[in-house]
């Protein structure tokens, strides 16, 4: 095959049939909360994936992944944009066209040093903690004359965790209600890492109650209209508390493959 020609992958069993179980809970969870499969985003936290699997995961048809870290996301956009047009220069003797580019989300905390980035390369920062990190986006994206798209992480009272406390979230909507380049689109928060399902529900059911809440608030609460909720292991329960959108990363990717030498808390 000549250097230049469009990679060939072989989608790796084990990824598949993760994948596919993954989008059947996902399906069943909708259901048992009187929704349906597709009203699920499932976003594929690949920070411990390696770039292999990415493209895998990306050949099975996926198009929703997350990254911990802006250096990362950013890198590994770029390599799935050179293989998608390395398709469209070579389509084979079955003529396919390139795929859809994939969306990319911020699922981890964002420092303001790193903003600009940021907004050159996701669909959507999950993380905004603080009106200055609202209003750094705000000016870097205004440079670009673009709209970014970002969910308020809420805290719901652990003091190792990011976010902001349940009773500010309004205060911090209406606030970014006059920046003309960013777009509130829902909330995001983390159950504590603890085997107590009901302190878990808890978690999940209390930043529902938030979400319907600052939809009720606002003028126009059809743009609100995320809730991200839920990683691998409670997202059934995230679902059937209201969940849209949860992030999945060991259950989907499997064992860890760390390519950075940098150790951050897992958010999938």
């Amino acid at each position: 095959m000549p250097a230049d020609a469009a990679p060939r992958t072989e989608n790796s069993p084990m990824l598949k049939d993760r994948y596919e179980d993954v989008l059947r809970r996902v399906g069943e969870a909708a259901r048992r909360s009187g929704r349906r499969p597709e009203d699920i985003i499932v976003v594929a936290v690949t920070k411990r994936a390696s770039m292999d699997l990415v493209r895998e995961l990306f050949e099975l048809g996926h198009r929703h992944f997350g990254e911990n870290r802006i250096q990362q996301l950013a890198a590994r956009a770029a390599q799935i944009e050179e293989y998608r047009e390395r398709i469209d220069d070579h389509p084979g003797s079955s003529g396919r066209s390139a795929p859809d580019s994939p969306l990319w989300h911020m699922v981890g905390a964002l420092q303001r040093n790193k903003v600009r980035k940021a907004t050159e390369t996701c669909r959507l920062i999950h993380s905004v903690d603080s009106l200055r990190l609202a209003e750094e986006i705000q000016i870097q994206s205004s440079k670009r004359d673009r709209v970014t798209e970002v969910l308020i992480e809420v805290n719901f009272g652990e003091v190792q965790k990011s976010g902001i406390a349940a009773p500010a979230v309004r205060h911090l909507v209406d606030q970014m209600g006059s920046m003309l380049n960013v777009r509130v689109r829902g909330l995001m928060c983390m159950a504590p890492d603890t085997e107590d399902q009901a302190l878990v529900r808890n978690t999940f059911e209390r930043c529902h109650e938030v979400f319907e809440d600052v939809r009720k608030f606002i003028r126009e609460s059809d743009r609100i209209d995320i809730l991200s909720m839920g990683m691998s292991n409670d997202f059934e329960a995230a679902i059937e508390c209201g969940a849209n959108l949860v992030r999945i990363g060991h259950a989907i990717v499997g064992d860890p493959v760390v390519e950075s030498g940098e150790d951050e808390p897992d958010l999938d």
